[in-house]
């Protein structure tokens, strides 16, 4: 059992508190087999709300699946409490967001998508419908009488 921090950076204009909104947002994951290195060429998500029994009572796992070409059967579960808003000081940084608990799965690809969530830093400004698969957002804080956005959206994976 390995952990893997997803680690995420962007570029932060008057907004802090970047993070994922809710047990049902999804984690679009590229995941590659320990065993036998197959990368399957299609997004899989995974989310909190979903958890999989491991065969021999080993507990649940937020995703489990065998995989098309060595057969082995794989698992990878989201660790909860070590998920971490991006906030303004992380501006420019990379700053580990999530761990996923994997057992013959390794993540290798990440793709940010709708259910982000981000506020002023100011104003308390709520922006709760974020979507960052352009890798760009953009909008207008009213209440602040300025623009916001998250912008070069990037990541990589360490071992934690």
């Amino acid at each position: 059992m390995v952990k893997i921090g997803l680690q995420f950076k962007a570029s932060l204009e008057n907004v802090t508190n970047v993070r994922p909104l809710g047990d049902d947002f999804r984690w679009f994951l590229k995941l590659k087999c320990g065993n036998c290195g197959e990368i399957p060429d299609k997004w899989q998500y995974i989310t909190l709300l979903e958890s999989v029994p491991l065969k021999g009572g080993r507990g649940s796992a937020s995703m489990v699946q065998k995989c098309k070409l060595c057969a082995r059967e794989n698992s990878i579960d989201i660790l909860k409490d070590t998920i971490t808003p991006y906030n303004a000081e992380d501006s420019e940084r990379f700053k580990t967001m999530v761990q996923f608990e994997c057992r013959g799965l390794e993540p290798v690809d990440f793709q940010p998508q709708a259910g982000f969530a981000a506020e002023g830093p100011d104003s308390g400004t709520q922006f709760p419908e974020i979507n960052l698969l352009e890798k760009d957002w953009t909008d207008y804080d009213e209440k602040a009488g300025e623009s916001v956005g998250i912008y070069e959206v990037t990541h990589n994976f360490i071992k934690c």
